[in-house]
This record gives C-alpha cells, sequence and structure tokens, in this order.
C-alpha cells in the first residue's frame, strides 16, 4: 500500500518512507476505530441491556407471550444496531494522509507533499530541482507526522451516558443471580406453553411435618384444556411444610418462591418423565408458577410452631425409701416428644480448683403418651446413690417437641432425698464416698480414712467379709490413676455400704428397681408380646425376692416397724400378683399405655411398701408428734434466742433510735409469746392424755412412769413461766434479761421433753390394756415392780403374784421408738443442739 502511495522517486528520495508508512497505518487504523466503535457500543450497550434484565429474572416473571414479545423488541435492537456495520467503509490512504496532515498541525501538508508526483517532465533540471527540494523539506516534516487518538464521539451519540448505566446494571445483577445466570438467560428462549401440548398434566400439594399429624394440602392442579384456578386467598399450612409442584408431559414448568419459601435441600426422586420442584415454608410468602399459559401466584401463610410448656403440679415427692417422685403438667401444640429434669447445685460453682467426678444427676421424665399434646405426667427416681444426694439444687424440667423447640418450667429449689445409715461404719464409708466423689483430689485423705477404719479388726469390723471388701477397695484406691477407675471405687464404697446396712435387702431392692425400669423400656419400645413376657417373670421374681428380704428383715429386727399411716391402703402379696397380671394382660392386648401407667402405680406401692406387724396399732403415731413438737419448739427458743443475742449486741454497739428498736424487739416479742402459747397448747393437749396426773394412792395406786410424767409437766410449765418473763423483757427492752430467761427456757424444755420420752417408754413398756397384755396386780406400786413391771428380787407377795410378762407390742413399740431417736443421731443435717438432746434421751434409755 506504501508504494501506491508513494511516488517514484529518485533512489536517494526515498529515505522519509519508513516514517510515512508507520504514520499511515496508524491513521488508518485509527480511522477504522473512529467508524467501528459508535455502532459497536450500540450493540454491546443492547446486549448488556439484554443480560441485566435476563439475570434480574424478568424471563421469570413474564409468561411465555411476553417472553416471545420480549425476545422480539431486543432482537429489533440488536439489527437497528448492528445495521452500520453494513455500511461501514474502510479507510482509504488519502483519508490517512489527510488525517496526519490534519492531527500534525504542519503547514504546507508534508505527508500529502511526499506522496505527491511531479506533474511536470521530470526531464527539465530546473524543476526537478526544485521538486527535490520541495519533497527534502517535507521529508524533514515526517518525523512529525501523528496520527492522533480515536475520537469515536460516543458523548455526542449518547449524552446521558446510558451507556455506563447498563455496565452498572450488568455487574450488579451478574452477582445477583448467582448460580441461576445461564438459567435465566435459557428463559428467554423457552416459549413452551405459548402453545400448549396436547398431553401434561401439573399436580400440586403441601406436605406439613410428619409430626404434625396433619394431612397434605392439595392445591389446584392443571390439565390440558384447563387453566389453574386462583386461589381464594393465602393457604396457612405450619411452618416447615414442603410445597411439591410435579409436572409431567411435554411442558417446561417453572416454579419460584418469594418470601418465606425457599427451595428444599433434600433429595426428591420423582418419578420418571416428570418434574418436581419444591420448597419449604418458613414464613409468610408466594410462589409463581410460570409455563402453562397464564401465570398463578399461590400465597401461604406459616402456622408458628410454639414451644411446649411444662410444670410441676406439686412439689417434688420424697417417697418410702428415698426416690423422688415429680408431678408435673406438658403441653405442646403437636406434642411433646422427650422431656427431662435439669439440676444445678443452689450453691452455686464448685469448690476452687475442685474435681469433681459426677456432675448433676440429671434424667429423663416419662411422658403420658409417646407424643404428649396436653397430659399429666410422673416419674419415680432413685436419686440416693448419686453423689448429689442430700445437696440443696435447683431444679428446671425441659420439654423438647419435634420442631426443635424447648420449654423450660421454673427453677425450683429443694434438698435431694438422700438415704440415713444408721451403722456407723455404713456412715463413714458414704462420708467417704461423697468426699471422693465431689473431689477427685481428696484421694489422699480417703486413704487414711479408709485404712483407719480397718484398724482392729477384731473390736470394730468383726465380720471377715467385710474387712477383706473394704482392704480391697483401699487398694484400688491406692492404684486408681484414672477418672474412671476413681469413679469404680466410688460405686464399690457404695455398694460396700448398703450391704453393711441392708444386707440381701439392698441387693433385693436393685433387682426390683432393674426389672420394673426394665420393663418400663420394654413398653415405651414397643417390645414384642414374647418379650413382655419374659420381662413380667422376671419382675415376678424380683417382687417376691424382695417382699421375701422384706419380710427376713422384720423378722431379724423382732418385728419392728415403722409406724403405718391410718389412712394407708393394706395390700398382700395376692394383690400385688394380681396387679402384675392385669399388667401382662393390657400389655398383651396393645393397651401399652395403660400397662405403663400400671407400672407406674406398681413402682410407687412398692417404694412405700413397709411390712406391717399383725398387732399394731397407732398410740406411738401420737407420742412421737408430740416428741417432735417438743423438738421444734426447742429449734424455735434456740433461735429467737440466738436473735436476741444479736439485737443486744446491735443496740449497744449503734444505738438505734427509739423506733427503730421498738420494730426489733416487737418482732421478738411477738414470736416469743407465740412459742408460749404454741407450749400451753401442747402441754394441755398433754394433759388430756393422761400426762402430769397424779393419782391418789390407795384408789389405783401410781403406775410406772407418772413419776416422770410430773416432772415433765412441771418443767414443760417451768418452760412457760421463762418464756412469758422473756417476752416481757423483750417488751422493756431489756435484751440481756430476756436472754437469760430464754436460756431457763431451753433447759426446762429439753428437760420435760427428757421426761416425756422415758414416761412414754415406760408406759409402752408397762402397758394399759387388759385385751393386749392383762391387767397387773392392784395394790402394787411402781416401787416394787421394775421398769418392765415384773416384780423386783426379795419381794413376797403372798399367792397373788401372778405378774404377766409383757406382749410383743409394747417391745416393739419401746425398740421403734428407740431406732427411731438412734436415726435422728445419725443425720448430720440436723443442728446441734437437737442432737446433743437426742444424745442425751439415748444415754438415759442406755
Amino acid at each position: 500500500m506504501t508504494e501506491a502511495i508513494l511516488p517514484d522517486l529518485p533512489e536517494e528520495q526515498h529515505g522519509g518512507e519508513g516514517l510515512l508508512a508507520g504514520a499511515l497505518k496508524r491513521a488508518r487504523w485509527t480511522i477504522l476505530w473512529e467508524r467501528l466503535w459508535p455502532p459497536l457500543a450500540t450493540l454491546a450497550t443492547v446486549i448488556g441491556l439484554f443480560l441485566a434484565l435476563s439475570w434480574l429474572g424478568l424471563w421469570l416473571w413474564l409468561p411465555p407471550l411476553g417472553r416471545t414479545a420480549g425476545l422480539a423488541v431486543f432482537a429489533i435492537l440488536a439489527v437497528v444496531a448492528a445495521a452500520p456495520f453494513v455500511f461501514l467503509r474502510l479507510p482509504r490512504a488519502a483519508d490517512a494522509l489527510q488525517r496526519l496532515d490534519h492531527e500534525s498541525g504542519l503547514s504546507h501538508r508534508p505527508a500529502t507533499a511526499i506522496a505527491d508526483k511531479l506533474a511536470v517532465s521530470p526531464q527539465d533540471p530546473y524543476s526537478l530541482a526544485l521538486w527535490k527540494a520541495h519533497v527534502d523539506r517535507a521529508r524533514q516534516a515526517a518525523r512529525s507526522l501523528k496520527a492522533g487518538l480515536p475520537s469515536p464521539r460516543l458523548a455526542w451519540r449518547d449524552p446521558y451516558a446510558l451507556r455506563g448505566l447498563v455496565l452498572l446494571a450488568c455487574i450488579a445483577t451478574f452477582f445477583a443471580a448467582g448460580g441461576e445466570r445461564i438459567k435465566r438467560i435459557a428463559a428467554a428462549f423457552d416459549w413452551h406453553g405459548v402453545v400448549l401440548p396436547a398431553n401434561f398434566r401439573v399436580d400440586a400439594w403441601v406436605i406439613p411435618p410428619l409430626y404434625t399429624g396433619k394431612p397434605p394440602v392439595m392445591l389446584p392442579g392443571m390439565h390440558p384444556g384447563e387453566s389453574f384456578a386462583q386461589l381464594p386467598g393465602p393457604v396457612s399450612v405450619p411452618i416447615n411444610s414442603v410445597l411439591v409442584v410435579r409436572a409431567s408431559g411435554d411442558i417446561n414448568l417453572n416454579v419460584s418462591g418469594s418470601g418465606g419459601l425457599t427451595p428444599s435441600t433434600a433429595a426428591a426422586h420423582p418419578p420418571a418423565g416428570t418434574e418436581e420442584h419444591r420448597f419449604v415454608i418458613k414464613a409468610a410468602g408466594t410462589a409463581t408458577l410460570r409455563g402453562v399459559g397464564d401465570d398463578v401466584t399461590w400465597a401461604f401463610n406459616a402456622i408458628p410452631d410454639r414451644p411446649p410448656t411444662i410444670a410441676l403440679t406439686k412439689e417434688p415427692e420424697e417417697q418410702g425409701r428415698g426416690s423422688l417422685l415429680l408431678s408435673y403438667r406438658l403441653e405442646d401444640d403437636y406434642g411433646v416428644t422427650s422431656a427431662e429434669a435439669t439440676f444445678a447445685s443452689k450453691g452455686g460453682k464448685a469448690a476452687q480448683g475442685a474435681h469433681p467426678l459426677f456432675g448433676p444427676p440429671d434424667f429423663s421424665l416419662i411422658l403420658p403418651q409417646a407424643r404428649t399434646k396436653k397430659g399429666v405426667g410422673q416419674t419415680l427416681k432413685d436419686l440416693t446413690d448419686h453423689p448429689w444426694a442430700g445437696a440443696e439444687v435447683t431444679m428446671t424440667l425441659v420439654a423438647h417437641d419435634d420442631g426443635g423447640n424447648i420449654g423450660k418450667s421454673a427453677p425450683v429449689s429443694f434438698r435431694l432425698p438422700e438415704r440415713v445409715f444408721t451403722k456407723p461404719l455404713a456412715r463413714a464409708l458414704v462420708e467417704q464416698r461423697r468426699n471422693l466423689a465431689l473431689d477427685a483430689r481428696s484421694k489422699p485423705i480417703v486413704l487414711t480414712a479408709l485404712d483407719a477404719l480397718t484398724l482392729a479388726p477384731d473390736k470394730f469390723t468383726p465380720d471377715l467379709g467385710v474387712y477383706l471388701g473394704m482392704r480391697s477397695i483401699y487398694w484400688e484406691l491406692v492404684h486408681a490413676r484414672t477418672d474412671d477407675q476413681l469413679r469404680d471405687v466410688v460405686k464399690r464404697l457404695w455398694s460396700m455400704a448398703v450391704d453393711i446396712e441392708d444386707g440381701d435387702m439392698a441387693d433385693a431392692q436393685a433387682a426390683l428397681r432393674n426389672a420394673e425400669e426394665a420393663l418400663r423400656q420394654a413398653l415405651q419400645n414397643g417390645a414384642s408380646d414374647q418379650q413382655i413376657k419374659q420381662l413380667m417373670d422376671k419382675l415376678r421374681e424380683a417382687m417376691n425376692r424382695y417382699m421375701q428380704a422384706l419380710a427376713q428383715e422384720l423378722q431379724k429386727n423382732g418385728g419392728l416397724s415403722r409406724p403405718l399411716d391410718h389412712n394407708a391402703r393394706v395390700l398382700s402379696q395376692r394383690d400385688l400378683q394380681n396387679l402384675l397380671n392385669r399388667l401382662e394382660n393390657l400389655a398383651r392386648s396393645g393397651s401399652r399405655q395403660a400397662a405403663q401407667e400400671l407400672l407406674q402405680q406398681f413402682q410407687q406401692m412398692m417404694e412405700n411398701l413397709q411390712m406391717a406387724s399383725p398387732q399394731m396399732n397407732g398410740d406411738d403415731d401420737q407420742m412421737m408428734s408430740e416428741l417432735n413438737q417438743l423438738g421444734d419448739m426447742i429449734r424455735r427458743q434456740q433461735d429467737l434466742r440466738d436473735r436476741t443475742y444479736k439485737q443486744g449486741q446491735q443496740q449497744r454497739g449503734q444505738n438505734p433510735q427509739p423506733g427503730q428498736q421498738g420494730g426489733g424487739m416487737g418482732q421478738l416479742q411477738q414470736g416469743q409469746q407465740a412459742l408460749r402459747n404454741d407450749l400451753n397448747k401442747l402441754l394441755d393437749e398433754l394433759k388430756k392424755n393422761g400426762f402430769g396426773q397424779n393419782q391418789q394412792q390407795g384408789q389405783q395406786g401410781q403406775q410406772p412412769g407418772q413419776g416422770q410424767d410430773q416432772d415433765g409437766a412441771n418443767e414443760l410449765g417451768r418452760a412457760g413461766r421463762a418464756m412469758g418473763d422473756a417476752a416481757g423483757d423483750l417488751g422493756n427492752g431489756d435484751t440481756d434479761s430476756a436472754v437469760d430467761s430464754q436460756g431457763r427456757a431451753l433447759d426446762a424444755l429439753r428437760k420435760g421433753a427428757q421426761s416425756l420420752a422415758q414416761s412414754m417408754q415406760q408406759q409402752m413398756g408397762q402397758g394399759q390394756g387388759t385385751d393386749q397384755l392383762g391387767r397387773i396386780g392392784q395394790g402394787r406400786s411402781d416401787q416394787d415392780t421394775d421398769p418392765l413391771g415384773r416384780p423386783l428380787r426379795g419381794r413376797d407377795y403372798g399367792d397373788d403374784d401372778s405378774v404377766k410378762v409383757p406382749g410383743d407390742i409394747d417391745v416393739q413399740r419401746a425398740r421403734r421408738i428407740i431406732e427411731e431417736l438412734r436415726k435422728r443421731f445419725g443425720d448430720m443435717g440436723r443442728s446441734q443442739e437437737e442432737l446433743d438432746y437426742i444424745e442425751r434421751l439415748l444415754k438415759g434409755y442406755d
């Protein structure tokens, strides 16, 4: 091209050819870009607008006919934008030379001059010399030739910069479309539905979660010749329901969700030849169907799943053998599926740096039904073997449903039931076991204690099996290195203590509870009839063994048993067998829920079961109640005395105002007067029962224990007078005198209670009912008999010396009182004043 433009110059004139050729090339490309870019930018703007609208989801919203029309519009715009390419003309050499001369800004058009030819004959030397000088001057200016930058003048063609807005829209919608970019572009070319096929079917329905128990909700479908029906209003369905839209045939269905409808991530396996769309309804939202004629939009409301509620119906109850009975009410809109009781220490965190081996005794609760919508349940749990037994705890009941919701009850604080060990060795083992369980760092102290407990086995542990067992536990603890090994030692310490305390009774009771739990689990999990029969046989065997152990324990204790409640229900072993037979029949007939409720009743019966003595009566209940009242009064008087003393200290240290002083003294005076009134009421009841009443000599004679009666009545009377003095002193603001009077009242209360207990023991040993023991000879005083009513040696009563030996009932009643006192003495949770008082009573009996 350069040779065609450049003139035929002599060899020496071709020096500027390279410079001009490069400049011409740049100029022609610049002109070509200026002619090409405006239509190209217009076409790119149309394409960018198409992509932006596609990624925005326009084609998904438009019906098939609208998509066709929209695509036609963009096709027309694209043709109009591409039309200038048809008339595009490539730049000529003259155009390039003209641009070089124009952009260079040089005079005399040097680029054109170099390309010009001599118009006259080259034979004319003058003309040729002149032309050569002209070309040389142009060649010197060729080094300054410039093509300039392209100037397509887009700003003149698009003064509002719409191309920039389209570019921004493309970038924004590109990221907004995410993984659906190709799908949304392809939707513009989806013309299915403009003319519906002859064979197709669309069905839609909503599947509520299975745990709701709600049936599926069928939505209006579509068949050939029909159209989708619009719903009259939003469809209310449970939250997390699944919308399913299934299409079959030659149809391309498009379904989109908005609001609370999100595509389901669960794997779906539709039938072959079908297309399926699934959306989870998590909140209010809409679903739009396209590709089947006119678009259809369905609105949905999500019914929320309320959390379950659970609450105690009454305070936690301790059963006869230490089990904890919880009664609670549950409620949920679709049903509670599980519940548990959780515990936390009321005292707060464990000791600084402590390393407990066991966590809180959380346990699951029994539901009235497998999926309880509303009901009342009970759970019986034995926690006496847990290290937290006897601790002050805060309990919270927690309920769960299938929707993942959690409901909690109000926290309740109480003391966990604990087993009271009366035998010193068993009590010592339990104490060391608790120390080790609550802090593994106490291992050296526990080792020292175990070693000390095995000293002098002939005196303290005469049972060889117990001694060997304790030494085995000692060496196992010595070699324990891990927490699991320490937990094994804790379990062995408990087993040893229970065996020492109960003997075979503990194994029988554990076997019974295990059999009950195994049967409960089987009923809850839907075990077969054969498994139920086997577990029922094991339960009967465990019950018989437990009853035998209970009877042997009663016989070993000489018929001693705890007092029975007058309203207690009496059951025979046949009644228990009939109850188990009924339970088995219910389970085998399919009434598993009724069988579980009956098993719960059986468990409560066995927990509160105690063997009854044939001749047992309720007189000792009243006696023990009176002793309990006196013990409570002693504690109340001690508390009042402590508070009075502190009030006096505050008065001397702070010099309070008279109004403040009167308020504190007034409360103490009211408390003291109330205690005096309670003592007077108790004294009146005791007098009604014959306590403290002297009988005239010569009529009936003084019965054993009446001396103690009179002394006790006198002491209680002195206690009442001392309480009156204390109340008066408190009214006068004299705390020192009030403390002295309260001290006298405490001493008199203790002496009166001791006299009452001794009198009860002697009266129960003597007996007064002719239908039980017979009557002792008339005219004989307590000076002539021992406390059991037998004649003293050396006394001669003639022929009428037929004193009957007391019956078993009196011995049993005396033993019961002594055993009760020993049990309370072994309760370390009682106050030191009460323990000292019980110790004095036991010393008096010994």
